[in-house]
């Protein structure tokens, strides 16, 4: 063997002993369990194993198809026209502090936004991390007195309405139809048990509360909790114009007893910076003792009585809150607030099952057809055929392993790039075979036969692979989702192709006819 011969041996090994190396996380990885390698958390060994591996798609590990529309009816035409793209960066970063392995988020037309997150089975979950608005403002409460003004007007707006016919009221509610229904009337807000609450949400529909709530005021539902022994949400009034905005917030935290009345109980820490922080400071200076409402998507999420002046910018949600929640708050307000609100048009979940369906008949598909070529191969090329199948497995090998340097998932798409790779590779086989032959019939040597079918074969190869990738590079440029993946895939199998079949089955075809010195081959 020749010192060139062996260099370039060396260079094959090398690079199969890196790719065996690169892929055995992701053969260790999909080694475990479904149920473990699905519920991996952060942190963790399979977690860490899954980093490493090769991503699945959707179609192939299960997970969540959505399709959201912006409305961006209510913003400035010069706002609206980039509220997509900044909603997009806002949903991204929700996804990717969520810890998602491998999301799409893409544009889809003008005003819709395409979202994948594979492995993510919790439906309600994934809608409210990635749909909440997250618009987090500070209001002041209304005084007590103000408060109580304004409930008593709507008490006499209903009570107005109901002998009027307008409205239908309990008997027992006829002189206060909205206080009647107070289990507590605290500051500038009152208790309603949760069984009444769309009782009072109906009254204050029928009431025209537009018409009888100040202009500079409005009432607006704190989240469900427990007091005083019952579950209720308590109804605030509070100034309209908000005294500053969340935009300033540069970080959250979730936390256990930031509630001095519920120690164990879970919340999210703030700290606002820059102009925020400042704004912060004067509002609380110019306001001790009143209420400061945390309002969240327009729910209040906490009201607390401001005791001084806090200039450091520090503030806290609570109330009913759970683990899960207050990380759920923490990521959506440390990603920023979407620019506008979001509706969900179309929602697909594909449960793990399916998913496990897609992986077995895709990979079933692709042995099946890989052992017919190697059948075929070793029936009608025999000897030769043999090398065209080592190149073969070397070949798939190398492509999982640029799959996963490339960082591309692999998808369903993906596997019949494959499966075409492997036809791509056995079609050039069949070229440089077909010229040996030829010339051997035409009773060349051994090493003359194979020197000029190689050389005859090249330029058909190149062309039939340049053809292909620039094909599949319009695909991957142009493509997206299912149509990118298999042009991805297609196009590093194409690559490796070149390198396997016309490089290494003719370093084998050397090396064995010049140490063995043949005077036939088996083709």
């Amino acid at each position: 063997m020749t010192n060139s011969m062996l260099w370039k041996l060396l260079l094959v090994v090398a690079a199969l002993l890196g790719s065996l190396y690169a892929l055995w996380p992701s053969y260790q990885f999909y080694q475990l369990p479904q149920a473990t390698r699905v519920a991996a958390a952060k942190d963790t060994p399979a977690a860490n194993l899954r980093e490493k591996s090769i991503p699945l798609g959707l179609d192939l590990q299960g997970g969540m198809h959505l399709v959201l529309e912006v409305d961006a009816s209510k913003l400035p035409p010069e706002e609206a026209k980039g509220a997509p793209d900044r909603a997009i960066e806002v949903i991204r970063n929700r996804v990717d502090q969520f810890g998602v392995a491998e999301p799409i988020i893409q544009k889809e037309g003008v005003d819709r936004i395409v979202v994948q997150l594979p492995g993510l089975t919790d439906r309600e979950r994934a809608l409210d991390l990635i749909g909440k608005t997250a618009l987090l403002t500070f209001k002041l409460v209304r005084t007590p007195d103000e408060t109580q003004a304004i409930f008593t007007r709507l008490d006499g707006a209903l009570a107005s309405r109901a002998r009027s016919g307008l409205v239908q009221i309990d008997s027992s509610t006829a002189a206060k139809p909205l206080t009647s229904y107070f289990l507590d009337n605290m500051g500038g807000a009152g208790f309603i048990a949760s069984a009444d609450v769309p009782k009072v949400e109906a009254l204050l529909t029928s009431a025209v509360t537009d018409s009888v709530v100040p202009k500079d005021s409005q009432l607006l539902w704190g989240a469900d909790e427990g007091h005083a022994g019952r579950t209720g949400r308590w109804l605030y009034c509070v100034k309209a114009e908000p005294e500053m905005t969340g935009g300033s917030v540069s970080n959250a935290t979730a936390q256990i007893g930031l509630d001095p009345n519920d120690p164990g109980g879970w919340g999210v820490a703030l700290k606002l910076a820059g102009k925020g922080q400042s704004d912060f400071a004067r509002i609380t200076a110019a306001n001790v003792g009143r209420q400061l409402a945390v309002v969240l998507d327009s729910t209040v999420r906490s009201a607390p009585s401001i005791r001084e002046r806090i200039p450091n910018g520090n503030a806290t949600i609570h109330g009913s809150f759970d683990a899960k929640s207050s990380k759920d708050l923490e990521i959506v307000l440390k990603a920023g607030a979407l620019p506008a609100p979001v509706n969900v048009i179309e929602e697909r979940s594909v449960g793990p099952s399916l998913g496990q369906d897609s992986i077995d008949a895709g990979f079933k598909a692709s042995w099946v057809g890989t052992l017919l070529v190697v059948v075929f191969m070793l029936v009608y090329y025999q000897g030769s055929g043999a090398i065209a199948v080592g190149a073969l497995l070397l070949n798939l090998i190398l492509l999982f392993a640029g799959l996963k340097g490339w960082g591309a998932t692999l998808t369903m798409p993906g596997i019949a790039g494959i499966v075409l790779t492997i036809g791509m590779a056995v079609d050039t086989n069949v070229l440089i075979f077909e010229r040996i032959r030829e010339e051997l019939r035409n009773k060349r040597t051994v090493l003359a036969a194979i020197e000029t079918g190689y050389a005859r074969a090249y330029r058909t190869i190149i062309d039939a692979h340049v053809t292909t990738l620039l094909s599949s590079f319009a695909l991957m440029w142009f493509g997206t989702g299912p149509i990118r993946g298999f042009a991805v895939t297609l196009s590093i199998g194409l690559i490796i192709n070149l390198i396997t079949a016309v490089g290494i089955s003719r370093m084998i075809f050397d090396a064995w006819s010049v140490r063995r010195k043949l005077s036939s081959i088996s083709i």
